[in-house]
């Protein structure tokens, strides 16, 4: 049997009468009672809370090694959204809600990082939570198991309860507490008909293979290649969208302001070029007030035929003459 067949069916149960189905567990968590009234204002992280027992399991205090990975996918998605040419949106760790039949809470989970390719067009989460059949599924849910082991408990919900596609991250840093056997790396599962499936690449992010995600999870600062890498999915998203870097408006904007320097910093050596040019053919004298008047020319095809000038006239009396008359047609 498969791990997930015994774990919690598609939603809608009554918080009182129902019982939490069995199956599921919270390695590296301990259970802690949290009263219905206290849950909406807890302000720790839970991996999960059941209404019925009134009972969270708790996991081990967050460390650094634990937030990098899904700090880290914030700011990558947030670089693929700009190549692509239109804003992806990072909920971290937020409340994934079920209600009952009565529209009381029923379950709450809560993911590493929760991503939404397209914030503009979906139906987003409140100000609380994510609530399961009243709004949209992230594209992305990740799971970080540093010291725990989701595969035992909520990655069955997950897949019971919808959602499209799940990253479980191992990070290269072990966890004392690391459940046996739980090997660094990341699993992508994708849900078709109803059931996950182990993918080795993103069906959101097209072409971002799991083994490219892992290595961008792990890096203190991202590398040449993820670099690479991140253009290539956002382009990909682009090209599927029609946009891409000139429709964000950060990236228009450096650009031009590239484009500028770039024409900026040629029309200058073209003009030193033109100028020590002016020097060998007519003196020092002549080509200093030549700079003098191409400092005045910011026109590129101005300054072309000023070359020619210097070529084609006898003096630099003649030479000055000409460019000072502005441009020329025969």
């Amino acid at each position: 049997m498969n791990h997930l067949d015994s774990l919690m069916p598609v939603p809608r149960y009554d918080a009182v009468s129902d019982p939490l189905p069995s199956g599921p567990e919270f390695p590296g968590c301990k259970p802690v009672r949290i009263p219905r009234a206290e849950v909406e204002t807890y302000d720790g992280r839970l991996e999960f809370w059941d209404a019925r027992t009134e009972t969270a399991w708790v996991c081990e205090p967050t460390s650094p090694y634990h937030e990098q990975p899904s700090q880290t996918l914030a700011a990558l998605t947030h670089a693929i959204a700009g190549v692509r040419g239109s804003p992806i949106k990072c909920y971290g760790a937020m409340d994934l809600l079920v209600r009952d039949d009565r529209g009381r809470k029923r379950w709450i989970m809560q993911a590493d990082q929760s991503v939404y390719l397209h914030p503009r067009r979906a139906h987003l989460p409140g100000p609380s939570a994510m609530v399961v059949d009243e709004n949209d599924f992230p594209d992305v849910v990740l799971e970080v198991d540093y010291s725990t082991d989701v595969r035992r408990g909520k990655l069955g919900m997950y897949e019971s309860w919808g959602f499209p596609e799940v990253w479980v991250e191992v990070p290269d840093r072990r966890a004392p507490s690391r459940p046996r056997g739980r090997m660094a790396g990341l699993t992508i599962h994708v849900l078709e008909a109803g059931v996950y499936r182990e993918s080795h690449e993103s069906r959101a992010f097209p072409g971002w293979t799991a083994q490219e995600i892992h290595a961008a999870l792990n890096e203190t600062t991202p590398s040449a290649r993820t670099y690479s890498v991140i253009e290539r999915v956002g382009m990909e998203l682009g090209a599927r969208e029609g946009t891409g870097p000139e429709d964000d408006p950060l990236l228009r904007s450096q650009r031009h302001r590239g484009r500028s320097e770039g024409l900026r910093e040629g029309l200058a050596h073209e003009r030193e070029l033109l100028r020590r040019m002016a020097a060998v053919r007519f003196g020092a004298d002549t080509a200093e007030r030549l700079s003098a008047m191409l400092d005045e020319i910011p026109d590129p095809d101005r300054l072309a035929e000023a070359g020619e000038w210097i070529v084609r006239c006898d003096s630099g009396s003649e030479l000055l003459s000409r460019v000072g008359s502005g441009p020329q047609s025969e």
